[in-house]
């Protein structure tokens, strides 16, 4: 699943304009290393975004197309 599309169904970030736009600015880094929008993200994939006033790491356990918004924070899990 492409990462902008990861960050809009697990509603880390609202709209996939959004993450498209963080990624193309380097604000989003998958292992380390920044990634573009078409990225292929994985499971177990850590991926850290970046903010204005700091930074959310988290750890993709599963990939889904389309989920609950209940069940949206089941997709990562937040690392410190």
């Amino acid at each position: 699943m492409r990462i902008d599309k990861f960050l809009k169904v697990s509603r880390i970030l609202k709209r996939r304009t959004l993450a498209a736009d963080a990624c193309k600015a380097s604000k989003v880094n998958v292992n380390g290393k920044d990634v573009k929008p078409a990225y292929a993200l994985k499971s177990g994939d850590i991926v850290e975004l970046k903010f204005a006033n700091g930074s959310l790491r988290f750890r993709v356990l599963a990939l889904k197309e389309t989920v609950k918004k209940d069940e949206a924070s089941s997709l990562y899990e937040i690392l410190e």
